[in-house]
């Protein structure tokens, strides 16, 4: 005897059917939404200012947000060098531990890295002087006296618990004659990993005078014991409208590419308002004449890049910044083609968004540290590659 089935309760279930799909697609989606954590907020964490984030996952996975906790809302207010760890991949924050501090002078431009494979992460800062400001006329250069920028380097080898006292490492990190206000970063160093400069630990950095600014990288082979200067970016310079002489370039990040060279990129001060870039094939020491990067627009404000892997283990590149004129609408933006290209972007923070910087997590997630609320807030973003690509998630 052969049953015949009811239409209608056929149809009735073809609906719950693809209800419950839809219900559970929607949860996936849901799902993998970046979830935001805040780390500092300037009036609630001892500082009225907090500005200027990096950050950095240890070997063992704790996850370090450094930046400067400023007297007042000015970048040299008798800044101190701050952190907070997190050991549950950015989702909860411990307390405020300061770093660096050095009475009336200022601390600027926290720039981490963290050594493999013994897991040592060196931290670099400047030293301004009390009475000078980055624009000030008394700026000196050279290495003698108090008008002088100084580098100094911290380091922490149990995940940023116990810091070194702070190493003056000036001569090998600022030129003689020329130089005068000097910056890591800020953000992130590298180590690079493959290549006939496999090991080098390389800080980006810019060089003053203000309007006049270079890019180079500052490097070391010998894990942290010497450093040295690279050549200076070629073609920075250009004739504005006014007739003035002025820099294309400013704060900067660098990246590892898949045959070991190293790109720049780097903040615009003159020209397009797109970011800018360069290339080095000798592991940092010269460099291809600047180029713009027509596809990220940038406001002038402080931008990240870093490397990463897709799910099939091939080499991604990834940059963050504001996505309009202004210091709005921060967006991830994707290539996967060493950073010729980049098709691929989602807006992570539609608001208010300044500095920010990526990072990988154990778990394969990627984060971004990041400036909001006109940057009295710094929050930390966790999401994944699947958010950032549209691809639905794989369960397994």
């Amino acid at each position: 005897m052969v049953t015949k089935r009811n239409p209608v309760l056929t149809a009735v279930r073809l609906v719950r059917i693809l209800g419950s799909t839809i219900t559970a697609a929607l949860a996936a989606c849901a799902a993998a939404q970046p979830q935001c954590s805040d780390v500092f907020v300037a009036g609630r964490d001892q500082f009225p200012s907090i500005r200027i984030p990096s950050v950095v996952v240890t070997k063992t996975g704790a996850v370090l947000a450094f930046a400067e906790g400023r007297a007042v809302a000015a970048d040299q207010a008798e800044n101190q060098i701050i952190l907070k760890r997190s050991t549950d991949g950015g989702r909860t924050w411990g307390a405020l531990q300061i770093v660096a501090a050095d009475g009336a002078n200022s601390l600027n431009n926290p720039t981490a890295v963290v050594e493999q494979p013994r897991g040592r992460v060196w931290l670099m800062y400047q030293r301004i002087p009390g009475h000078l400001t980055e624009r000030s006329p008394d700026i000196a250069t050279g290495y003698e006296g108090t008008n002088v920028y100084r580098n100094f380097l911290v380091w922490s080898d149990d995940d940023g618990a116990v810091w070194s006292q702070p190493r003056d490492v000036t001569r090998w990190t600022k030129r003689p004659t020329g130089a005068t206000t000097i910056a890591s970063g800020p953000g992130i160093g590298i180590q690079l990993t493959r290549g006939p400069h496999a090991g080098r630990l390389l800080f980006p950095f810019n060089e003053g005078p203000f309007y006049r600014w270079n890019n180079f990288a500052v490097f070391s082979d010998d894990r942290g014991a010497t450093w040295q200067c690279g050549e200076n970016v070629p073609g920075v310079l250009l004739t504005d409208a006014q007739g003035r002489t002025r820099s294309q370039v400013n704060e900067v990040q660098m990246v590892e590419l898949a045959d070991g060279s190293v790109r720049l990129n780097s903040r615009q001060f003159a020209g397009a308002k797109v970011r800018k870039t360069a290339v080095s094939h000798d592991g940092g020491m010269a460099w291809s004449a600047v180029e713009d990067v027509s596809e990220l627009r940038d406001p002038g404000c402080m931008g990240s890049i870093f490397r990463a892997e897709d799910k099939a283990g091939q080499p991604i590149l990834l940059y963050s910044g504001p996505d309009s004129l202004q210091r709005v609408n921060g967006t991830v933006h994707l290539s996967r083609d060493d950073g010729q290209t980049w098709p691929v972007k989602k807006v992570l923070w539609p608001g208010s968004f300044a500095y920010s910087v990526l990072t990988r997590l154990p778990d394969a997630t990627l984060g971004c540290l990041f400036e909001t609320d006109d940057a009295t807030r710094i929050v930390f973003a966790r999401f994944s590659l699947d958010w950032l690509t549209d691809r639905a998630p794989d369960h397994g």
